[in-house]
């Protein structure tokens, strides 16, 4: 039986959690997608077996890591907005590529919001860079080997992290990345956290801490 787990991956992953937030991933394997519960599978329906499969392999990550919270056993339906929907007390983001699916939760009185995304550690294709990233971002990514997909994917995490927070729709260039500062400033002038790993795939994790 082949493993669900890439080592390389697992360790990188493993030094970008902090006290408090737990992250997980998953080789995305066929049968995934009967990993779908009931009030999981009806906002698939219309969706190809490549997405059931995928969403089914997050949601298989999400459970073992709500488990360890204490929620055994639990569903995660999707809201219409297309977030995850987590149990109470909890917060949490589902990622995936073509290959992994990825997942991060924690208790909501350690941390309010998070966002997790995932890509493949390749080059980003040149014609999105300047849809992704805003003039002093181009500055910071001259010698990026990837030539600015880790901004892509911590773009991502960061709206997943707080569209549940201000409902409201970013473009690309509402968000600055300063992947030296660990920080992600928003046109509207929220401050989020990013931590980062760079193994098979890159994943970011943006989040905000609840206040003590």
């Amino acid at each position: 039986m082949s493993s669900t787990l890439d080592p390389a991956l697992q360790s990188a992953i493993e030094r970008v959690c902090l006290p408090g937030i737990i992250i997980g991933h998953r080789l995305i394997s066929p049968g995934d997608e009967y990993a779908l519960r009931p009030d999981e599978v009806s906002a698939f329906a219309s969706s190809a077996t490549k997405v059931r499969r995928a969403s089914g392999a997050a949601r298989i990550v999400a459970r073992k890591l709500l488990a360890q919270l204490g929620h055994r056993d639990c569903t995660v339906p999707k809201a219409p907005s297309g977030a995850p929907i987590w149990p109470a007390g909890v917060v949490g983001s589902l990622a995936h590529d073509d290959r992994v699916a990825v997942a991060a939760v924690a208790k909501s009185y350690m941390s309010y919001a998070l966002g997790i995304d995932v890509e493949p550690a390749e080059i980003l294709p040149s014609e999105l860079l300047d849809i992704v990233a805003t003039p002093q971002e181009r500055l910071q990514i001259r010698d990026d080997p990837y030539r600015g997909r880790l901004l892509f994917v911590a773009k991502e995490a960061v709206y997943k992290a707080v569209f549940p927070l201000d409902q409201t729709f970013l473009d690309h260039h509402d968000v600055q990345i300063n992947f030296a500062n660990h920080k992600a400033l928003l046109s509207n002038g929220r401050v989020v956290d990013l931590r980062f790993c760079i193994a098979t795939h890159l994943i970011v994790l943006a989040f905000l801490r609840a206040q003590p």
